[in-house]
């Protein structure tokens, strides 16, 4: 990994190789999915983007402070690659676009959503 990159951004790669299984959202139709597997599990969408250091932070500390495997459907969105799906992210789930951003949904409907250093995975737990 280049320094430029530990600074700015997150390679598609580095998601698959972080300590969280990541469900990298690449398709439109995955956001039937997401409500779909949110009527029996939570579901996290994190909005991230690659160029933005305050975005690189907020993904670090999720990652680290991260500690409810199993028990939350994780999905991972590249913003400068899939901006298409963070536009219908918005209008589906009725959520002003922020990055970076997660967007916690339960039963088919966004029921919190933070952005920046209000990302707080150790909230989750409240969700749950």
């Amino acid at each position: 990994m280049t320094l430029f990159n530990s600074i700015f951004g997150k390679t598609n790669d580095e998601v698959q190789s972080s300590k969280i299984n990541w469900i990298p959202l690449t398709e439109l139709q995955q956001l039937d999915e997401t409500k779909l597997v949110s009527l029996d599990n939570l579901v996290v969408i994190f909005k991230h983007s690659t160029r933005c250091s305050i975005s690189r932070m907020a993904l670090k500390q999720f990652e680290n402070e991260y500690n409810l495997e199993d028990k939350v459907m994780l999905y991972f969105l590249d913003l400068l690659n899939f901006r298409s799906i963070s536009n219908a992210i918005s209008e589906e789930f009725q959520v002003e676009h922020q990055s970076p951003q997660i967007i916690v949904i339960k039963n088919g409907k966004a029921i919190f959503n933070a952005s920046h250093s209000a990302i707080d995975a150790l909230q989750l737990k409240t969700f749950l």
